[in-house]
């Protein structure tokens, strides 16, 4: 794992997904590694009330409805549709789903404008077709046949961002379950096996780009993932996430509690600002996600490690802050000057603390920019 730059949830966690399936005594669907409450417990963590002699780490901080009503469509027939902004963790979700259940989460089609066909369902080996002709043998199955052909979880990223043939090539597999090969005169069908199931995800902010039509979604579940905005739940999760990029660093640093304090306040007055915001060319571009505040985090860390004095400042995530969300000039550079002059330079004189300071590497990141 040490040789990866990112390993797969299946790889990450094998150890702990060895242990689960070792005391899983409980009923299994399909040909799932795990059951489905064990599916729940390796994605939450677990509680003392599980009664397990080891503990289990959450991987993914949200309500616990929408990880079981994913879990039970995915026991059943229909495919999984995860529904969000940029951010709240669908795809780090759907990976872990399908880890746990097939041990396996690389089996994923990226959703483009360029994605075609071929790319949901299977291609060809142009030499070995000049050579010995069409066959099994020359034809490269896309992700999606592959989870069919072995009775596992396949992923499509970014639903929306495929054209309306793509999509309608997956009614027919959704419904089917199983793709028809023309060009082969025998064999010319591969059936899905028990297990199969499609995780897609989608991002509501891609609304109107290609609608999905009425027949595609009645072979989805639904499960809408909102913007987590409980201070607590987003500070587990953006100190989960920050601890894990430490050690992928190998950087021994520990975040001061005031200084993420500093950025969840910094996002929740940024959102409530976007909120009451008249105009689209008032809001800053950003989605202000977790995932953000993660990269926002993660920049001033490495930041400070590499050219400052190996400490996290609140100058230096005032400087992140404004470099991260600054994406439109000059209409996001003067959204961030408001809320500076607005609301931080304010706190600074009333709270002090790391607001100060925070408001100074903010001016500076502008006055850089501008």
């Amino acid at each position: 794992m040490s040789d990866l730059l990112r390993a797969p949830a299946e790889i990450k966690y094998a150890e702990e997904l060895d242990w689960l399936e070792s005391v899983d005594d409980h009923p299994k669907p399909f040909s799932w590694r795990l059951s489905p409450k064990m599916v729940r417990l390796f994605v939450l963590g677990s509680e003392r009330s599980d009664g397990l002699d080891r503990e289990i780490s959450p991987k993914w901080f949200g309500d616990r409805s929408f990880v079981e009503r994913s879990i039970v469509t995915l026991a059943s027939d229909r495919g999984l549709l995860l529904i969000g902004d940029p951010g709240t963790g669908k795809s780090w979700l759907a990976e872990l789903l399908s880890a746990a259940i097939c041990r396996s989460s690389t089996l994923v089609v990226q959703g483009t404008a360029g994605t075609t066909e071929d790319h949901i369902k299977y291609s060809w080996n142009v030499s070995m077709v000049i050579a010995k002709g069409q066959s099994r043998e020359s034809m490269i199955p896309s992700p999606i046949m592959t989870a069919m052909e072995t009775g596992a979880i396949g992923r499509f990223e970014e639903l929306t961002r495929s054209t309306s043939d793509v999509q309608d090539a997956l009614i027919s597999i959704l419904s089917e379950k199983y793709i028809s090969v023309p060009e082969l005169d025998s064999d010319g069908i591969v059936f899905a096996k028990p297990g199969f199931s499609i995780i897609a995800t989608a991002n509501s902010r891609d609304r109107g780009v290609n609608d999905l039509s009425s027949a595609l979604k009645r072979r989805f579940n639904f499960v809408r993932i909102p913007v987590v905005t409980n201070k607590k739940s987003e500070a587990e999760i953006v100190r989960f996430r920050t601890e894990e990029m430490l050690r992928r660093h190998r950087i021994e640093l520990d975040v001061p509690p005031t200084l993420l304090d500093v950025l969840l306040q910094s996002f929740a007055d940024l959102r409530a600002s976007a909120a009451a915001a008249g105009s689209d060319d008032e809001k800053l571009e950003s989605a202000l996600s977790t995932a953000e505040q993660i990269g926002v985090l993660e920049d001033a860390i490495l930041h400070g490690n590499f050219f400052g004095e190996r400490s996290l400042t609140a100058h230096t995530l005032a400087s992140s802050l404004v470099g991260s969300l600054a994406r439109r000039e000059p209409e996001d550079l003067a959204i961030l000057n408001k809320y500076l002059h607005g609301v931080v330079e304010p706190r600074s004189r009333e709270e002090g603390g790391s607001w100060p300071e925070f408001l100074e590497g903010g001016r500076e990141a502008i006055a850089t920019l501008s």
